[in-house]
């Protein structure tokens, strides 16, 4: 397996690679790391769809990316996908999966025509004091410390950043500027969060800083992500014979060290409470799916607050399974997974799902956000985090277009509310948020959106109905952590088996991204299969200097270099720079990216 960038290899097709009709394979989970892994054994693998089984223990496939309505409790949305137009692993396989909507195009089409036509930005980012626009005004507000920590934790090589916290690396002041609202509150990190992933995420993304603080870089499905995303995938997997079997939950795979060369030789299964085995030979590709973000979530709805009581440190199916995996490692090569989740309460958030037609809602909503949701468009262009709730449940809600699900009334909007902090009390209902009802949740939201304190109870209780999903490990993948805690996707030795998924181990990409899990599918096949066409590499930006002057220029509120808080000293090195560049293509790239007048 190897890296490519360009359209050389972009748009070619692999040969058909030696031993392919000899080739089955068996993926554990059907999130977008395991469908992802079974196109690319299809469409560059060219294995025989009848040969391909996917393994699932629920009886729905989508893992994560999930979407669903509950006839007697209403819509649940966990979570939403943020994309972005450098996802070349996603955008390779959605170029060639057929759009379940629009006869005769791509998903990637019908995704590209559509953001389009209606781009996506935020026009309030942040609000306070119930409804109010925060006036965060596009600003990062970093002071000259902040700034160059940022700097320094860019150029820092990862190896000196493992096991280390945020809160190591950044000075105290860096806390209360706009960056860290809206890095925080877009990604979910938290000052605990891991070092290492925080400098992934400034290299992977230092060409959309610009669009940080209005999501003008982000791009969204037309619809929840399990109809805009993983539908169509399942209905292209089965146009080619793959199949899902539900109810598979797997317990163990055996794997055999013999000198060096480890191969899967069985896998442990239970199904209808009855233990089964698959006996496995070199052919036989195995593709693990080893710890989920989503594993043990808890769901309320409006009147039942989420249930807790079996959640416990270090359990969870996912991680039951990659456990039994890491037992029969000889040297550690298959992961740690007690980093990511020995600690419930260090990786914890909980999110809602408000659905209402309640016009008097809606005026608040559209006040707010300064768009009607029920046009069908872009309404609040990504998360509107509640400023003064930093202190509390540290609130944001976000209202994506509408309808987000085919089932869903055309008069009602859907609104996600998440929260970072789960164990205080809200600015106006004094409860943890994981011990709220779903009523109890959107009495809290309905404040924070400027609904009178008289008429909040009764339109919480009336006017909406709210459902709610507590996850224990949702940020499991944040954890300070060492590179060998996740493993290879491809273990060094391993024929036969790989790694998929958030928790599985390659280099440069970020974690939490649709992007990721797609990328650990199509680097496995590759690898195992010996597809001889390059992976898309992670986008470069960060090897730009044009990207990074950009950044730079943008991360200090775009204020040209003479106007910065420079000391006496710092002046008289700039103006001999800037005398040394004269008349070169570097003093054009300092002027074109606004650092130069």
């Amino acid at each position: 397996m190897y890296y490519s960038a360009g359209t050389y290899e972009a748009f070619a097709r692999p040969e058909k690679p030696e031993g392919a009709d000899r080739k089955s394979a068996y993926i554990i989970g059907t999130g977008l790391a395991g469908l992802s892994a079974a196109f690319y054994l299809v469409r560059d693998g060219q294995v025989k769809g009848e040969r391909i089984h996917l393994l699932e223990k629920l009886d729905l496939a989508g893992g994560s990316c999930d979407g669903r309505k509950d006839v007697r409790k209403g819509f649940y949305m966990r979570g939403g996908r943020e994309m972005d137009n450098h996802f070349e692993c996603m955008w390779d396989m959605f170029r060639d999966v057929p759009s379940i909507e629009t006869p005769g195009v791509s998903v990637l089409d019908e995704y590209y025509w559509l953001n389009k036509h209606d781009p996506n930005y935020s026009l309030c980012r942040a609000s306070e004091k119930c409804g109010q626009d925060a006036h965060t005004d596009k600003k990062f507000t970093l002071d000259k410390d902040s700034a160059l920590a940022l700097s320094k934790l860019f150029m820092t090589p990862e190896k000196d950043l493992e096991d280390k916290k945020i809160s190591e690396i950044l000075p105290d002041s860096f806390w209360d500027t706009n960056f860290w609202l809206y890095w925080q509150t877009m990604f979910a990190f938290q000052r605990w969060s891991s070092a290492l992933e925080m400098k992934r995420y400034l290299c992977r993304y230092c060409h959309h800083i610009d669009g940080l603080p209005d999501f003008s870089a982000l791009r969204f499905t037309k619809y929840n992500q399990y109809e805009s995303m993983i539908l169509p995938l399942v209905k292209y997997l089965e146009s080619h014979g793959v199949s899902v079997e539900y109810g598979m939950d797997v317990k163990n795979v055996v794997i055999k060290d013999d000198n060096g060369k480890k191969s899967a030789t069985q896998i442990v299964y239970e199904k209808d409470g009855k233990p089964g085995t698959i006996d496995l030979i070199e052919d036989d590709l195995v593709f693990i799916t080893n710890g989920c973000c989503t594993d043990t979530s808890c769901y309320g709805d409006q009147n039942t607050a989420p249930d807790l009581s079996r959640i416990k440190n270090g359990a969870g199916e996912s991680w039951d399974l990659w456990k039994n995996i890491a037992a029969q490692a000889k040297n550690g090569e298959y992961g740690n997974p007690d980093k990511f989740c020995d600690d419930f309460e260090a990786t914890n958030w909980m999110s809602a799902t408000v659905e209402t037609s309640d016009e008097e809602i809606i005026q608040k909503i559209i006040s707010i956000c300064k768009r009607d949701p029920r046009e069908g468009k872009v309404t609040t262009g990504g998360i509107v985090t509640v400023k003064d709730s930093t202190d509390n449940w540290y609130l944001s809600w976000t209202i994506n277009r509408q309808p987000q699900f085919k089932a869903q009334d055309k008069n009602t909007v859907l609104i996600w509310v998440y929260a970072l902090t789960t164990n205080k009390e809200g600015n106006y209902v004094k409860k943890a948020m994981r011990d709220c009802t779903g009523e109890e949740v959107c009495r809290e939201w309905l404040y924070h959106i400027g609904v009178p304190t008289d008429q909040i109870d009764d339109w919480a209780k009336n006017r909406c109905n709210t459902t709610t999903c507590f996850m224990p490990y949702i940020n499991a993948f944040f954890q300070p952590r060492k590179e060998s805690d996740r493993p290879l996707v491809v273990p060094e030795g391993a024929v036969n088996f790989a790694f998929l998924g958030q928790f599985a181990e390659t280099p440069r990409d970020t974690i939490f991204t649709t992007e990721y899990s797609i990328r650990t599918g199509m680097e496995a096949v590759y690898t195992l299969m010996n597809v001889d066409r390059g992976v898309p590499e992670v986008w470069g930006s960060k090897y730009d200097v044009r990207e990074l002057l950009r950044a730079a220029y943008y991360a200090v509120d775009k204020k040209p270099i003479d106007e910065l808080p420079l000391s006496l000293k710092e002046k008289i090195v700039l103006k001999k720079v800037i005398k040394a560049v004269e008349g070169t293509d570097l003093e054009i790239l300092l002027k074109e990216s606004g650092l130069l007048r």
